[in-house]
């Protein structure tokens, strides 16, 4: 499954049943977390497009554990799954050669935020991608205001680097 860390608690951190946060543990979300990554997701986006059949959803995610360059992330206390990121690794023909990752979707439950475990859980994205020669890693989010902007320069992100342009599908 990968490397796993464990983070310290923030100070008076309270967890989803209000008992006291324990360490943080960070490790690929398992086979069986879909149901639990899917309802994270309703920290993500309030108003997502619905998923398709249960059957597709279970497909996109076989497609997903049997891609060695799809991570998912999962920031665990107890058993509770608190936050999540995407990266991909993506190879490449340019800078040596060394591929370079990409994080969507951070998400932590609404329950658990301003605790740093966003912040630990993109250092250990991070540190996944030096540790496959990753020449750089890079994340885009549709939130502009500036707390969002200020707490992904805090985990390491240059919101100056680059411009990023989106497309999406005509209607």
């Amino acid at each position: 499954m990968g490397p796993e860390i464990r983070c310290a608690p923030a100070a008076g951190g309270r967890g989803i049943a209000g008992a006291m946060d324990q360490d943080l543990q960070i490790k690929r979300i398992p086979p069986e977390g879909l149901r639990d990554l899917l309802a994270l997701y309703a920290h993500l986006h309030a108003h997502d497009a619905p998923l398709p059949g249960r059957a597709q959803v279970a497909a996109v995610w076989k497609s997903i554990l049997a891609d060695p360059n799809l991570i998912y992330l999962g920031g665990y206390l107890a058993e509770s799954l608190v936050c999540s990121c995407t990266m991909a690794v993506i190879p490449n023909l340019t800078r040596g050669s060394r591929p370079y990752g990409l994080i969507e979707n951070v998400v932590t439950h609404a329950d658990h935020r301003r605790r740093g475990h966003g912040k630990r859980l993109l250092a250990h994205a991070q540190g996944l991608a030096w540790s496959r020669s990753c020449y750089k890693v890079m994340l885009m989010t549709g939130r502009l205001d500036e707390p969002t902007l200020r707490f992904y320069e805090a985990a390491g992100f240059d919101r100056q680097a680059k411009q990023a342009f989106v497309a999406k599908p005509p209607a």
